[in-house]
């Protein structure tokens, strides 16, 4: 199942770039809405490789997830792997400078069922689809507006 959604951001792409490698702040981010994370890579800057185990709460359970950096392009591109039980996954983030102070920023969730109940997990998933997508496409629109306006501050 696939989730995307695109989104201009009045900034440059080096500045858009910067701030989606602020993986510290999407650490305490997570951490705020109740996940644990550990970073267990031994990278000192960012790059292939940088790896992290994350523990959240979903339908009751407490659930792991590894997430590893897989490309990095800078200031293009980034592709992140997910493994956890019974699904496996990328998330990739493409940016696209648009003029001198606009990026397209485009994000893709693609995740794969590997068991039968995680399959059947996906199916009801994709059953509400329309607004799955209604909802992800919301979501990066928030973060995008929020990503220009710290960076209009910051300027």
């Amino acid at each position: 199942m696939k989730l995307s959604a695109r989104e201009d951001v009045a900034a440059h792409i080096d500045k858009v770039f910067a701030a989606l490698n602020d993986f510290d702040g999407f650490e305490r981010q997570a951490m705020r809405r109740g996940a644990e994370v550990q970073r267990v890579d031994p990278l000192t800057q960012a790059g292939v490789g940088m790896r992290w185990k994350v523990y959240f709460k979903m339908r009751g359970r407490r659930r792991e997830m590894d997430l590893e950096l897989t490309r990095y392009d800078a200031p293009n591109e980034m592709v992140f792997d997910i493994t956890s039980a019974g699904i496996s996954g990328t998330f990739s983030v493409e940016l696209l400078a648009l003029s001198r102070t606009r990026t397209r920023m485009a994000l893709a969730l693609d995740i794969v069922p590997l068991t039968l109940s995680t399959r059947l997990f996906i199916q009801s998933l994709k059953l509400a689809k329309t607004s799955l997508t209604k909802r992800f496409k919301l979501r990066v629109a928030d973060y995008a507006k929020g990503l220009e306006e710290r960076l209009e501050r910051s300027a």
